[in-house]
């Protein structure tokens, strides 16, 4: 990459994920425009956000990459382009969009049928959970001690020093919350998510995400994009083996932000939903500044990112 990053753009996964969602997307000629794309390519896709509807992984996931890709388009038309983007999770497909690897119609098929398989994969018994206030190696000896070969549980998500995602069975999910607050956790979360992402009870999901991705063609990209392993990918190609590999691999969301700010990152994008990624870079980059589309307007934020240097 020829220059430092001024701007980047984040996209959430799977968790973030709320009732009204694609409703209360920012009035734009953009967004309206990607809604109606989203519904000549996957009918349906630019409505479904209900509280039941959302219950679904498959929707949810689809959900994600429409939200991400109009949030982009719009703040494109408004004449703001990033340096950077990054995905957590299912947040990578709409980052694969704005980073050029994919087209909205390859992302919205991918992702998809990435939801598909990890449903049909684990439909039920499985889940995730955040454990607040323990260090990575403290969250691996309380997985040590509870996890077992037929009710077995995973460290999926590395999101700061202390706030890190476990993947597992239900029963593993329950140890957990007790062994956590024995070793000294404040919380442990539930997350609304009912299968076991980043790990590898999802081995062969990858597998097949990457034969479904090998026939999508590869491009230049128009943008930096940071993998879920904290990595700059340089080519389209590591772009689509990181979609593929992520969804049964750690996604280490600390080492992503932090190869953002040592590359020079002064303002963070969130794209909708919610403001998760924003608080998680906040603590990661205290000097940067972060806002998000759920609560500056896309003009504005439009502004903000030509002023701090962005490709716009």
């Amino acid at each position: 990459m020829g220059r430092l990053v001024s701007v980047a753009f984040l996209y959430p996964g799977q968790g973030t994920q709320r009732p009204g969602m694609l409703h209360d997307l920012p009035w734009h000629p953009a967004v309206t425009a990607t809604r109606a794309e989203a519904e000549r390519i996957l009918p349906g896709s630019s409505l479904r956000d209900t509280a039941r509807a959302l219950e679904s992984t498959v929707t949810t996931q689809v959900a994600l990459c429409v939200a991400g890709v109009a949030a982009t388009r719009a703040l494109a038309a408004e004449g703001a382009v990033p340096d950077a983007v990054a995905g957590h999770s299912a947040g990578a497909f709409p980052a694969a969009v704005a980073a050029g690897a994919l087209t909205f119609a390859e992302a919205l098929t991918a992702v998809r049928r990435r939801g598909e398989l990890m449903r049909e994969a684990h439909p039920r018994g499985y889940g995730m959970a955040a454990v607040l206030g323990l260090t990575v190696p403290q969250v691996r000896r309380v997985i040590g001690s509870i996890s077992t070969d037929d009710d077995p549980a995973y460290l999926a998500v590395v999101d700061t020093d202390q706030q890190v995602v476990v993947s597992g069975g239900t029963r593993a999910l329950e140890r957990l919350t007790a062994a956590a607050a024995l070793a000294g956790a404040r919380r442990v979360q539930r997350l609304d998510i009912g299968v076991p992402s980043h790990c590898p009870l999802l081995g062969h999901v990858a597998d097949a995400m990457a034969d479904h991705l090998a026939a999508i063609p590869r491009r230049p990209l128009t943008v930096a994009c940071v993998g879920g392993a904290g990595r700059l990918l340089r080519d389209s190609g590591a772009v689509l083996d990181d979609l593929a590999r992520g969804v049964a691999a750690t996604v280490r969301w600390r080492d992503a932000v932090g190869l953002l700010g040592e590359l020079g990152t002064t303002l963070f994008v969130q794209t909708p939903p919610g403001h998760v990624l924003a608080g998680i870079v906040r603590a990661a980059c205290p000097r940067a500044r972060v806002i998000t589309l759920a609560d500056t307007d896309v003009a504005d934020a439009a502004l903000l990112t030509r002023r701090a240097g962005g490709r716009g």
